[in-house]
């Protein structure tokens, strides 16, 4: 197993995020002086312990799920270790590895301090409730309806179908078909909703968006849809995404040996 060095969090927004949290954090101390110095030092200490964490996450660079995680992580200002795992050889498969990091056999897998977190969209939350970022706040029952909607539908059938039609040498035609067509319904279900809003659940971008965004991210050789002639509403959605702040692509974020290709026609 290749273990990448620790993320320099100069590379992934990670210090001025935390320049940020920290500043933040002695603004409300300063801020509720007049308060009490109690409230003051809790407000404080909660946003250091915040900080105080250590993050290593179990991935491979073609994993939308990996990716999602990265992305939040980066920015919520958190740096992190990547652990890059070898998923072309199965290893996910093994019992060392399914004793050891994950009995359900799936990556990612995030170490938090320690604690293994594992399902892509219970750790999102638990990182947008932990850092207070990309909630959806008053829209929170409409960012789990979509986060929930990805996870069984886009995400949940655009990764199989991308990983068919392009790192395995012998994909099922048939099988290939019926993902297609589920996808272009699930593209134009997303193309509907974005027609009057910036982002799926509303006016911000929230962890539905994170995850969503995913999979459509990696290069379009590789999933096989040109998304601004088919669904341009999809294509600047996800422009608008690359231009937030401390945004990063997912071969940016997740380095390390790449799985062998066998491009199909994506029909």
């Amino acid at each position: 197993m290749w273990c990448a060095r620790r993320a320099d969090p100069r590379f992934l927004g990670g210090h001025d995020q935390a320049n940020n949290i920290e500043d933040a954090a002695n603004n409300t101390s300063r801020d509720c002086h007049h308060r009490g110095r109690d409230f003051g030092s809790t407000v404080l200490q909660r946003n250091r312990n915040v900080m105080a964490e250590t993050y290593r996450l179990h991935y491979f660079p073609e994993s939308g799920n990996s990716y999602k995680l990265a992305q939040m992580l980066t920015l919520c200002g958190q740096p992190f270790e990547l652990i890059w795992t070898d998923f072309g050889a199965r290893v996910t498969w093994t019992e060392e590895w399914r004793g050891n990091v994950n009995p359900m056999g799936e990556i990612p897998v995030l170490e938090e301090s320690g604690v293994r977190l594992t399902q892509t969209g219970p750790i999102l939350l638990h990182l947008a409730e932990k850092f207070g970022r990309f909630t959806g706040g008053p829209a929170r029952f409409e960012v789990l309806r979509w986060l929930f909607w990805d996870n069984q539908k886009m995400s949940g059938y655009l990764a199989p179908y991308r990983f068919m039609r392009t790192f395995t040498e012998r994909s099922d035609q048939a099988v290939m078909t019926f993902f297609r067509r589920r996808i272009d319904d699930f593209l134009g279900i997303l193309e509907q909703q974005l027609r009057d809003r910036p982002f799926v659940a509303g006016s911000d971008c929230t962890i539905a968006d994170i995850s969503m965004c995913a999979y459509l991210s990696y290069p379009e050789d590789e999933i096989g849809y040109d998304l601004a002639r088919s669904y341009p509403r999809v294509r600047v959605w996800l422009d608008r995404l690359a231009a937030i702040p401390g945004w990063r692509a997912p071969y940016d974020l997740l380095p390390g040996k790449r799985l062998a290709r066998f491009d199909r026609n994506p029909q």
